[in-house]
C-alpha cells in the first residue's frame, strides 16, 4: 500500500515542431495524411464502457476542403444509448472515484507521452483531414496543446491536493477534494481537437466520470482521441463517447438525477439555452450542477498612434486569418488610428494578398477551408451584405467558392461606422472589420470598443507608449479575459496564458489552469479533535 505523496514530473510545454521542408516530421505527417485520406472509409462507433456500439443510422464524415470525399461514417446514437452511457459511467465511478490520484495521474501522463510519440502524426493528420488545419495549426492544437493539457493538469491536480488548512493544538484539520456526485457532460466544439479532449479529460483526472458528445465535424479526430485514451489505460466507462444530436442528449442528460456538471465550449446562444434548461430542472438533481463554459467572442485589436505599422499589420493578418478565423480568439474587429492607417493598410493588404488558399497537404497554403456548408453560407452571407452597404468597403478578399471545398478568401472590411454589423456580431470565419479612428481620440475609442460587443474573450493593444498601454489595460479590464500587449489576440499556451473570457464569452474558468480543475471537485473538511471535552460548561459560565 502506498503511503507517500508522490512528486509528478515537472510540466514543460511540448516543443512545437517546425515542419520545415524535408524535415522528418513533415515527411511523416504528410505520409500519414495521405494514408488516411486514401484508406477505406472508417466506421466510428459509440464508445460506451467496454462496448463499441454501432447503429443502423450512419452519417458521412467528409473533409471541408474536399466535401465530396467521404472519410468515414459515424453511428448516430439514440436516447437509449445516452441512457446506457450514463448507467455505465455511474457504475465505473465506484472504482474510478476511489482510485489513488497517482494512478489517475499516470494514465494521463502516459497519454501525453503516447501523443508526443506514436500518436502524434495520426491525430494531427486526422485534424488536418476533418477540420482543414494546415500542418502548423494542427501541430499547435492536436499535438502540443493537448500534451500540455495532460501534463499541466496533472501538476495542477497535485497543487490542489496539497492545499490544506491550518490545525490548532488539540486538533487536526484536513481537506479532501472529492469528485462530483454523479457524472459530467462534456459538450465539445469542432475547432480545437485539444479542447474536445480536455473537456472530457479534465473532469476525469479529478475522479469524475464523463459522457462526451463531440461536434459532428470533429468526430473523425475524436475517434483517435478515444484510441489514445484506451492505449493510455483509461478504464472502460470513465469517458463514454456518444455521437448523438444535442437535442436527444439534452432530453436525457438534463433530466437525470445524477447530472453533476456541464463542461462546454461552443456558441453563446447554445450555452444560454443549456443553462436555462438546467435551471428549470434544479429540483431533479442530487446537487447543484457545475456549469463551465467558454463561448463566443468578438475579439479586438486596438492600435495606438505610437504603434509600429508592420507590427500592427502582422497582428491583424495572423490574428484574423489563421485557421480561417475559426478560433474563439480570432481577431474580428480592429481599431486603427488615422495617422498610421495608410502604412498599416499597405503592409496588411500586401500580406493578405500573398496568402495561398487551398488544401492542408499543400504546405504552402496559409488558409484552408471553413468547416462546413452551414458556416460557408453564414460567412458568405455577411460578405454579400457588406457589398451592399455604403459605409463599408472590402479591401481584401470578398470572394468564395464551394464547388470542391468550403473556401472563403480572407476578407477585410473597412467601415466608417463603429457600430457596423460586422463590428458587433460574431462571424467565426475569415472576416476582419477595420474602423479607422481619429488618432487624437484614443481614450474615447477605448470606451467605444468596450461598449460595442457583448463578448469579452480576447483582445490586444499595440503601442510604443507605456502610458497608452497602461490606460488601455485599465479601461479594457472587463473587455477580455485574455489581454495581449504588442501581440495578436490569439495563441494562448497552457501553463502560460490560461484561457477563457467573461460577459457573453463564458464563465471564465480558464481551461489549462488550476481553477478549472477545482470546478470538478467537491471539497470536504474533516476536523478531528484528539481530546474531546466531557462537560458542556464553558469557562464564562463560572
Amino acid at each position: 500500500m502506498s503511503n507517500a505523496f508522490f512528486n509528478v514530473p515537472v510540466a514543460i510545454n511540448e516543443p512545437v515542431k517546425a515542419y520545415a521542408p524535408d524535415s522528418a516530421e513533415r515527411t511523416s505527417l504528410l505520409a500519414k495524411y495521405h494514408e488516411m485520406y486514401n484508406q477505406e472509409p472508417i466506421d466510428v462507433p459509440n464508445y460506451i464502457g467496454s462496448e463499441e456500439i454501432r447503429t443502423s443510422n450512419k452519417k458521412a464524415l467528409t473533409s471541408p476542403h474536399d466535401h465530396k470525399k467521404v472519410l468515414g461514417y459515424y453511428n448516430v446514437a439514440e436516447a437509449i444509448h445516452v441512457e446506457k452511457a450514463i448507467e455505465v459511467a455511474l457504475e465505473a465511478r465506484v472504482k474510478w472515484a476511489n482510485m489513488p490520484w497517482e494512478e489517475r495521474a499516470a494514465i494521463f501522463l502516459k497519454a501525453a507521452d503516447l501523443l508526443a510519440g506514436p500518436f502524434r502524426a495520426k491525430l494531427n493528420a486526422a485534424t488536418m483531414l476533418a477540420q482543414s488545419k494546415n500542418v502548423f495549426q494542427a501541430e499547435i492544437d492536436a499535438a502540443c496543446e493537448l500534451i500540455d493539457f495532460f501534463r499541466f493538469n496533472v501538476q495542477y491536480m497535485t497543487q490542489i491536493y496539497r492545499e490544506q488548512p491550518e490545525s490548532l493544538p488539540g486538533m487536526w484539520n484536513r481537506l479532501e477534494y472529492r469528485p462530483l456526485e454523479g457524472f459530467v457532460f462534456a459538450l465539445t466544439p469542432f475547432n480545437f481537437t485539444s479542447i474536445a479532449a480536455n473537456l472530457s479529460a479534465a473532469p476525469a483526472l479529478m475522479g469524475n466520470v464523463v459522457v462526451w458528445k463531440p461536434a459532428e465535424s470533429q468526430i473523425y479526430s475524436a475517434q483517435v482521441i478515444m484510441e489514445l485514451f484506451k492505449a493510455a489505460g483509461l478504464p472502460d466507462g470513465v469517458i463514454n463517447m456518444v455521437t448523438v444530436s444535442g437535442q436527444v442528449a439534452g432530453e436525457v442528460i438534463f433530466k437525470h438525477k445524477y447530472f453533476a456538471g456541464l463542461h462546454f465550449t461552443g456558441s453563446t446562444n447554445v450555452f444560454r439555452n443549456l443553462w436555462r434548461q438546467i435551471g428549470s430542472n434544479l429540483e431533479i438533481y442530487k446537487g447543484y450542477p457545475r456549469i463551465v463554459g467558454e463561448t463566443g467572442g468578438k475579439d479586438f485589436i486596438i492600435a495606438h498612434k505610437s504603434a509600429v505599422p508592420a507590427e500592427v499589420a502582422t497582428a491583424m493578418s495572423r490574428g484574423a486569418f489563421e485557421f480561417q478565423g475559426q478560433k474563439c480568439s480570432a481577431a474580428s474587429r480592429a481599431y486603427i488610428p488615422s495617422n498610421i492607417w495608410p502604412e498599416v493598410k499597405r503592409i496588411f493588404v500586401e500580406q493578405v494578398n500573398s496568402f495561398k488558399v487551398g488544401t492542408p497537404d499543400d504546405t504552402s497554403n496559409f488558409v484552408n477551408a471553413v468547416i462546413d456548408s452551414k458556416a460557408f453560407d453564414k460567412i458568405s452571407g455577411y460578405i454579400d451584405y457588406c457589398k451592399t452597404q455604403d459605409d463599408a468597403e472590402i479591401i481584401t478578399g470578398g470572394t468564395y467558392d464551394n464547388s470542391k471545398g468550403y473556401f472563403i478568401d480572407p476578407t477585410t472590411i473597412e467601415t466608417t461606422n463603429p457600430k457596423f454589423r460586422t463590428m458587433v456580431e460574431e462571424i467565426f470565419g475569415p472576416v476582419l472589420t477595420v474602423y479607422v479612428y481619429d488618432a487624437e481620440k484614443f481614450e474615447e475609442t477605448l470606451e467605444l470598443l468596450d461598449e460595442t460587443s457583448e463578448y469579452a474573450l480576447t483582445g490586444s493593444i499595440l503601442s510604443q507608449d507605456r502610458y497608452a498601454i497602461q490606460l488601455a489595460t485599465k479601461k479594457l479590464e472587463n473587455a477580455a479575459g485574455n489581454f495581449y500587449i504588442n501581440d495578436k489576440p490569439t495563441g494562448a499556451v497552457v501553463g502560460q496564458q490560461p484561457f477563457g473570457g467573461a460577459r457573453g464569452s463564458g464563465t471564465n474558468d480558464k481551461a489549462g489552469a488550476m481553477m478549472n480543475l477545482l470546478r470538478w471537485t467537491s471539497a470536504r473538511t474533516i476536523k478531528e479533535t484528539f481530546v474531546p471535552p466531557t462537560d458542556y460548561k464553558y469557562p464564562f459560565l463560572g
